[in-house]
């Protein structure tokens, strides 16, 4: 084989090598034919001409962004710490290469204003409780935003809101404070259940007298169950009623 022969072989191999290219499933490649944007190719095996085109690799796979902890002040004027995590993936290569100059790093930032403007208009007690409602205005504002730059923000999470120590003291009395008054009224509503059930037990022992004595028995019975106690037992008068006539009979009769 001749030398020229040879090194057309190898130039075709360099050609080839750098003129392949192959991307993975979910990745694309935006083309630029002498600065020019041709589209995105891929995935797979596909060709572009050395040192005419232009190719950057972007991923369509979802991304995890933490968003940093933002210092925000509360409509009710509460200094808070809070920071979130945005899901977003590129949907159109495109626009995510063209209309930004770092899509990643321009969603980080919009991520961090939207936050603090967001939570900033938002009580502390709305923060703490309707983070589901919250979430869903960011996801919605990320969502516009960031549409012009061929991204879908599919999800905002809230992780953790940092409050101050003395916030943190004022809630748990509060709690505290909270958690006594329902038991005052659970404990006044049994009262007055018991009082009317105590009410309706009078009305009918008063109707039937001889119900007063076996209760007055049933509650002897009840505290002879324990032995260190000592029972004094009234006996009623009415049991002598007729030892005491029939002494009374016998008296006359011997007079």
């Amino acid at each position: 084989m001749s030398i020229s022969t040879i090194t057309i072989v190898v130039l075709i191999v360099l050609f080839l090598s750098s003129a392949i290219r192959v991307l993975k499933e979910y990745e694309r490649g935006v083309i630029f034919r002498l600065g020019r944007l041709v589209g995105a190719k891929g995935p797979g095996i596909f060709l572009i001409i050395p040192g005419i085109d232009k190719m950057i690799k972007v991923s369509l796979r979802t991304v995890v962004h933490d968003v940093p902890a933002q210092d925000i002040i509360t409509k009710d004027n509460v200094s808070v710490k809070v920071n979130a995590v945005v899901y977003f993936r590129v949907i159109d290569p495109n626009k995510a290469i063209v209309e930004v100059e770092d899509y990643l790093y321009a969603t980080s930032q919009l991520s961090q204003t939207t936050l603090r403007s967001v939570l900033g208009q938002q009580e502390l007690d709305d923060l703490l409780s309707g983070r589901d409602k919250i979430n869903a205005e960011l996801q919605t504002i990320l969502d516009i935003h960031t549409d012009p730059w061929g991204i879908k923000v599919s999800q905002v999470e809230i992780k953790h809101v940092d409050l101050p120590q003395e916030m943190q003291r004022a809630m748990a009395k509060q709690a505290e404070a909270e958690r006594e008054r329902r038991a005052k009224i659970i404990n006044a509503e049994g009262e007055f259940q018991a009082s009317a059930r105590l009410l309706e037990a009078g009305d009918i022992l008063n109707k039937q007298p001889v119900t007063i004595q076996l209760r007055f028995l049933q509650t002897l019975r009840e505290i002879a169950t324990e032995n260190n106690s000592t029972i004094i037992f009234p006996v009623p008068i009415d049991l002598f009623t007729p030892f005491i006539k029939l002494m009374e009979n016998k008296v006359i009769e011997q007079k």
